[in-house]
């Protein structure tokens, strides 16, 4: 964000074909270090849509944790809804939106189980209580009460008392490889301005779509 510039500045700013990274993920970080420096709260959040292989839609906020020339990371319970989906049919999407700044990308691609090694080390970064809710929740499943919950979170609570606590097997990471971004800045009378990138002959296709 350059110096002197605000929110409303932001927001309404064109976006241009000139404007455009030649390389989406470039372009996702630039947008990225914007959303923080401007003070944008939870920017990391991020829909996640998931579908059965019947084609069967679902879609829940999660975290990003981290973002690279690999792909974009967040952590689950593995047994949940949507990593069931996605251990069935790899395919998902996410979206980011950032309404102060009138902004939107969309990533579609594949998603893959990351490494144990990297679980394990982002696992070990988390608060105390969120490592026991990981250990102590069948994420998902139904659960006759809050008491219920609760007293097995305090099973795990106890049981873990006298050490560090390891990462239970049912969960970790995935990362989402794009094959498809879109970049999306708000403009009055809807006229939104939305960029299109595709994979083309090892680069990438830019192409400005219909608001």
């Amino acid at each position: 964000m350059a110096i002197g510039e605000d929110l409303d500045d932001l927001r309404a700013r064109p976006l241009r074909r000139g404007d455009l990274d030649p390389d989406p993920l470039r372009q996702f970080a630039a947008w990225y270090r914007e959303t923080q420096e401007a003070g944008v709260p939870f920017a990391h959040a991020v829909a996640l849509a998931t579908a059965t292989p019947e084609g069967r839609p679902s879609v829940r906020m999660v975290l990003m944790k981290d973002f690279d020339e690999r792909g974009f990371s967040f952590y689950t319970n593995y047994g949940s809804r949507k990593g069931c989906e996605l251990d069935a049919n790899p395919h998902a999407a996410l979206l980011f939106y950032w309404h102060p700044l009138g902004r939107q990308v969309r990533l579609e691609g594949l998603v893959e189980p990351l490494p144990e090694d990297e679980s394990d080390a982002y696992f070990r970064t988390r608060p105390l209580g969120g490592r026991l809710a990981a250990m102590a929740s069948r994420q998902s499943e139904p659960i006759e009460s809050r008491t219920a919950l609760e007293e097995r979170f305090h099973e795990v609570e106890a049981q873990c008392a006298d050490g560090d606590p390891a990462r239970p097997e049912h969960w970790g990471g995935y990362r989402l490889t794009p094959e498809r971004f879109e970049f999306w800045q708000h403009r009055e009378s809807r006229l939104h301005d939305r960029f299109l990138y595709t994979p083309s002959g090892g680069g990438w296709q830019i192409q400005r779509l219909q608001p």
